[in-house]
């Protein structure tokens, strides 16, 4: 993927290489301009994808676009029916914020979204889609229902940068008169003031404080109300009875709070489940039987024409040692590390390479994925290769000839992870 910065040079090689004339490829481009004003300027006539796309967008996945562009060419040419294509937009929206409840960094989305074309099966889309969603663990997983409803109770939603966009969601699923989420603005049930008045107190019991600072910005304590200025920091059953209360309010939200008596701890968690509950509809999980499951995986394992036993050096000797201590420590680093033997050396991947590894007599090169001066390598181990001609990816080379230096080893591999999928920042 190359830097954006770097697009257009990348292009003109691309260009150039492909021995396409200009006409030809203008006519590609022209098509895909008028994809992307469908699916990222809100241009899409058709009226339940620009509404997929409208809440997509909302989420700001715009790495999501490499896939989405695929996609939706296929879907013009007639080979992804407009329903399944509905379905895994509603599945990218329900991945993407899914991990952002669940607090998995997005930094690695980018890759994830532009390497998932090559899963597919176009004869079984859909089915195809659903089975790689269900694959992916690790920084890449798709969080099961009992992850997401979990975090999805307790966690700060008010403070969530797409907080418009989950109350939206959830308020007009289902709903065929949408309500306009925008003219309304979000309540706390419990008020955040922290000097709570005394009948507010009573109701939460002595603890009142640590219930108000678990709950106060919790799913189970938001809702949406027309009425913030009247509510203000008013008593339950005032905000219920008032006029435009929670009785005569038109807003699913709020069904359920006209009949409550009072307002703790207890009803705030039981509503936390409702919505849950609610939202697992909205914001559903890749369903696919266990034996389809299993022939998916079965097909991944693909058959190359090298092995282990393509590279004289690993027949015997030390460089075999070596290289199966090494092997086990880098593929327990992730459970999605895996390995590929190629012609000249052995490549161990996430999305892209970590770390390639080129059989010497008695010795490893490796070839570690990183920008030379964003490694910490205080063993001064490692040189950089970035312009020098050689196998395997990566600016960093380093000589593995004593198995004492597997560990520090795995410390700079484990680096290059890190800098690729490591802590990013959550929607």
């Amino acid at each position: 993927i190359p830097n954006i910065d770097e697009v257009y040079e990348e292009f003109k090689k691309y260009f150039y290489t492909s021995q396409r004339d200009n006409e030809e490829e203008l006519k590609e481009l022209k098509k895909y301009t008028a994809y992307f004003c469908a699916m990222a300027l809100d241009k899409e006539q058709d009226k339940e994808l620009k509404e997929a796309f409208s809440d997509l967008r909302e989420l700001k996945v715009d790495v999501s676009y490499p896939l989405l562009l695929e996609l939706y060419n296929d879907y013009k040419i007639g080979i992804l029916v407009k329903n399944d294509f509905i379905e895994i937009i509603r599945l990218i929206e329900s991945y993407v914020f899914r991990r952002a409840v669940c607090g998995i960094p997005t930094n690695s989305l980018n890759k994830t979204f532009a390497g998932f074309g090559k899963s597919i099966i176009k004869e079984n889309y859909l089915e195809s889609v659903k089975a790689h969603f269900n694959k992916m663990t690790s920084y890449r997983r798709f969080p099961n229902d009992e992850e997401f409803v979990t975090e999805l109770k307790y966690r700060d939603l008010y403070n969530f940068r797409s907080r418009s966009y989950w109350l939206r969601r959830l308020e007009n699923h289902d709903r065929k008169e949408r309500v306009n989420v925008s003219e309304y603005t979000i309540e706390h049930i419990l008020p955040q003031n922290n000097n709570l008045n005394n009948d507010w107190r009573q109701a939460l019991g002595p603890d009142w404080e640590k219930i108000q600072q678990k709950y106060v910005h919790t799913i189970g304590n938001l809702t949406l109300t027309g009425y913030n200025a009247e509510y203000s920091d008013k008593f339950f059953t005032d905000k219920r009875d008032m006029k435009g209360g929670f009785r005569e309010s038109p807003l699913k939200l709020n069904r359920g709070l006209a009949n409550l008596e009072t307002w703790n701890e207890e009803t705030i968690v039981q509503r936390a489940e409702n919505l849950a509950k609610e939202a697992l509809k909205v914001w559903q999980y890749p369903q696919l039987d266990q034996t389809i499951l299993e022939q998916y995986r079965k097909k991944e394992e693909t058959l190359t024409e090298y092995s282990i036993d393509s590279y004289e050096y690993l027949n015997e000797g030390k460089a075999k040692n070596l290289f199966e201590k090494l092997r086990k420590e880098v593929l327990s680093l992730d459970p999605e590390i895996s390995g590929e033997y190629l012609k000249h050396y052995i490549a161990y991947k996430l999305e892209t390479n970590i770390v390639d590894v080129v059989p010497q007599k008695d010795k490893l090169k490796l070839y570690i994925n990183i920008k030379f001066n964003e490694l910490n390598d205080p063993r001064k181990l490692c040189r950089d290769v970035s312009q020098i001609g050689h196998w395997g990816n990566g600016d960093v080379e380093l000589i593995l000839s004593s198995e004492e230096d597997i560990a520090y080893v795995i410390n700079l591999v484990r680096q290059a992870i890190e800098k690729q999928y490591g802590n990013g920042e959550s929607i």
